[in-house]
């Protein structure tokens, strides 16, 4: 017999008997396990447990009412919770074994450097997804490369897209050369209208991870990353790669804007674009953030930019001078 109160807390002979008593009220409990179909000593038993949680009210010698159904959900309810939050702070508190079970450990395993050390390039993105998935207050990266292809960027965005809408920090030193490089220039840009904050240096040779300034990757050798990366959580070390980090940061400039090329007419970044594309689609903005995951707020403005940038005075003719360049 299926229970839908089971999530309250009753078992499915205790609804059945509940169930029953609401039916046929002031009735004797003599002859239940009869009508139910159910052993006698568990319709005893189940009777005696629904008194005693108040849902079952003696009216009389033998007779039993069973207590209003709003009054009856309340008072489980209440009672499901309680029992939560006792389990909740049995949980929490046994915070204080992590000491003691530290005490167990050999001494030299306690003073232990925190750092592991990553071979395999799969093993090493994998390691980075789960960091960056469990992030909760800042990414800062310094990376060397100039050209990301289609399948990093692919790869990224989801989880620099997550981060930034959770609220993470993200802070990142690239190279100026990667400027010369449309789709990651472009992806850059993107980050940087989604929250990120980018800067860039005339020269990177490092390559630096600090996930929630307690965990940094770096390479086993600069010169070499074939040799793979050290995973390090030891506060010291990771004090020194911030150090690192903060110095490099503090000697980078702000991502340009634009291409600042003088060539031509500004090219939109890859979220621009389908903000346009989404303009010529869809009618309200609301749906249009929506399919692209960004707020209304971010979705109007991104339109008002554009508008401005290809010069227009109106969605419509913004969308047609949009086409005329190119950029969808």
């Amino acid at each position: 017999m299926g229970s839908d109160m089971s999530g309250l807390g009753l078992s499915a002979p205790e609804e059945a008997v509940y169930r029953h008593f609401l039916r046929n009220p002031d009735t004797s409990d003599d002859e239940i396990h009869t009508l139910l179909g159910l052993d006698r000593r568990e319709v005893d038993a189940s009777v005696r447990r629904l008194c005693a949680l108040g849902v079952l009210n003696r009216t009389g010698p033998g007779a039993l009412a069973a207590a209003d159904p709003e009054t009856t959900v309340d008072r489980l309810t209440d009672l499901c919770l309680r029992e939560l939050h006792r389990e909740l702070a049995r949980v929490t508190q046994a915070r204080h074994l992590v000491a003691e079970l530290r005490r167990e450990q050999p001494r030299e395993a306690v003073s232990a450097p925190r750092i592991e050390r990553l071979a395999d390039v799969e093993r090493i993105r994998a390691r980075i997804d789960d960091l960056a998935f469990f992030a909760r207050e800042e990414i800062l990266s310094v990376e060397p490369h100039v050209e990301l292809t289609p399948e990093n960027i692919a790869h990224a965005r989801p989880l620099d897209q997550r981060c930034l809408r959770r609220g993470v920090r993200i802070r990142s030193v690239v190279p100026r050369m990667a400027l010369g490089h449309p789709p990651t220039v472009g992806y850059l840009r993107e980050l940087a209208s989604q929250g990120a904050q980018i800067r860039v240096a005339q020269a990177v040779t490092e390559r630096v991870l600090v996930y929630d300034r307690s965990t940094a990757l770096v390479p086993v050798d600069p010169d070499d990353t074939a040799r793979g990366a050290l995973l390090v959580r030891e506060d010291g070390l990771v004090a020194h790669v911030l150090a690192l980090f903060e110095k490099i940061w503090s000697e980078a400039e702000p991502l340009p804007s634009h291409d600042g090329d003088g060539d031509g007419p500004d090219r939109p970044t890859e979220l621009e674009r389908r903000v346009l594309e989404s303009m010529c689609r869809v009618s309200k903005d609301e749906i249009g953030a929506r399919e692209l995951g960004i707020s209304v707020r971010s979705y109007r403005r991104h339109v008002a930019d554009l508008m401005q940038l290809l010069g227009a005075v109106g969605r419509p003719q913004a969308a047609l001078l949009a086409r005329e360049r190119g950029w969808i």
